[in-house]
């Protein structure tokens, strides 16, 4: 499988995400020699690093959009982003593995 960061692209969050799906049928399947599984799991671990950065960048993003909003909004509008911002964060509550 090609290493797209070595080849200068970034991978979004869903293809990320995508690949890494891929990646765990075709470990489960038990159908791959085992250095092929081990080249599969170096794959899937470098997309959990990528969706994990994407997470935390978006994460910074709306930390800084609330931010700004809080500054020129009234506080019953903050109570909103806050609630949103909790939203997110549940989202990265599930933790993503590959086992």
């Amino acid at each position: 499988m090609p290493n797209t960061e070595s080849e200068g692209v970034e991978l979004s969050f869903e293809a990320a995400i995508e690949k890494l799906e891929k990646i765990v049928e075709q470990m489960e399947s038990a159908k791959l020699p085992l250095e092929d599984l081990i080249v599969q799991y170096e794959e899937g671990i470098r997309l959990v690093a990528v969706c994990n950065d994407r997470l935390t960048a978006a994460e910074n993003r709306i930390e800084m959009l609330n931010r700004e909003a809080t500054q020129k909004t009234a506080p019953a509008e903050s109570v909103k982003a806050k609630d949103a911002m909790k939203a997110i964060k549940n989202h990265e509550d599930h933790e993503i593995s590959l086992f």
